[in-house]
């Protein structure tokens, strides 16, 4: 199927779940936009998935699928699973008819087998983007129908890979962190000229960075680094009796909505190791400390592997990082501003802060547009 001729191209981009496989989305989305705005987007997703919330509010149809989890294991799910895979292959054929849709964009995700599945069926053109180093299974069908397949990561191993990035926000993706540190700074009411740490451990790998932040509190304040603890949603650092935790130089919140500020405000970020936030400290040139979330097949290791190596990023394992190693390792690290500088250079050599243009390019190549 090739693009109609003198009409708008029409893209479906199917993903979501988790943010990170929305961001990515909606900045792939964002960028078509940019190059065609006269172009129709119609983004797929599942019910309960953070998509219901992000693609509307970023100015974007949302249509919805059934989740459909693939069991690793014999079960009853197992055995309903070809009935649920054909109903949902019916919705996607009707969601790309609809659409008349030139070009499916897929992030991955539960949702993606059965839209890459249809979209084959019908002959519109499949354009994949997979984010992690080790690629999911959707993504891993949807590579058999396409020559169009972009990664986060040059370890990744998927068939069709090109190196493209991690398509991120235009605010992060464009940041001049020296430029905007002091502005940034203020807005997040930091001292313009302390040795600034940032904390942050996401939604799910909060708990442990937390506890370690909070028994260092004490030794970052008498080393004169300010510390902006951004805890997570729900998770407020408490005192034994049930007050927030309060320490000179010391500030937690539990989000904080521009990461852009985060990244031009910090000195070093202390962090998990999501595909994600790998890619964005990296594009934005950030020195950071990893500590990647235990789970999985070790897949947040792999991620910062790159940087790690090229002394850009250190890595510290979840059951090492306490009071005592922020202490001895952390605080003399932060304080080093020419190895911050070192780290901050080799990071940004390893960046790359067009990724999304790079899939908008092969999108409009896949759809057979003029001049793609």
């Amino acid at each position: 199927m090739t693009h109609k001729q003198n009409q708008p191209l029409s893209v479906v981009l199917a993903g979501g779940g988790s943010a990170g496989h929305v961001s990515p989305l909606l900045a792939i989305a964002g960028a078509i936009r940019q190059r065609s705005p006269e172009a129709a987007i119609v983004a797929v997703g599942s019910k309960g998935g953070l998509e219901e919330t992000l693609v509307p509010a970023a100015g974007y149809e949302l249509a919805l699928i059934e989740r459909i989890p693939l069991p690793r294991k014999p079960s009853r799910d197992l055995l309903k699973l070809p009935v649920r895979m054909r109903q949902a292959i019916t919705t996607a054929k009707a969601i790309l008819t609809d659409a008349n849709a030139d070009v499916l964009v897929g992030v991955g995700g539960y949702v993606c087998t059965p839209m890459y599945l249809a979209a084959k069926s019908l002959g519109v053109p499949i354009v994949i983007h997979e984010a992690n180093t080790k690629a999911g299974l959707a993504n891993k069908v949807g590579a058999r129908y396409t020559s169009h397949v972009g990664t986060a990561f040059a370890a990744t191993k998927i068939r069709h890979a090109h190196l493209v990035g991690m398509p991120m926000r235009a605010d992060i993706a464009g940041l001049d962190r020296a430029a905007d540190r002091a502005g940034a700074r203020e807005r997040l009411g930091l001292d313009a000229n302390r040795p600034t740490l940032i904390v942050t451990g996401g939604s799910l790998g909060a708990l442990r960075l937390n506890r370690a932040v909070a028994g260092a509190v004490d030794a970052l304040a008498a080393a004169g680094i300010q510390t902006l603890h951004i805890t997570g949603k729900g998770k407020p650092v408490l005192n034994a009796d049930g007050t927030p935790l309060t320490a000179p130089l010391y500030q937690q919140r539990e989000y904080v909505d521009v990461m852009a500020d985060v990244y031009a405000a910090a000195d070093l970020l202390l962090c998990r190791s999501g595909a994600g936030t790998v890619s964005e400290v990296a594009a934005v040139g950030l020195p950071a400390v990893f500590v990647p979330l235990p789970i999985g097949n070790g897949e947040q290791a792999r991620n910062a592997d790159e940087l790690v190596q090229a002394q850009a990023a250190l890595l510290v394992a979840d059951d090492e990082l306490d009071a005592h190693w922020i202490q001895t390792q952390l605080v003399p690290l932060c304080l080093d501003a020419p190895r911050l500088a070192r780290m901050g250079e080799a990071a940004a050599g390893l960046g790359i802060r067009d990724a999304a243009e790079r899939m908008a390019h092969m999108v409009f190549a896949a759809g057979g547009t003029p001049g793609a």
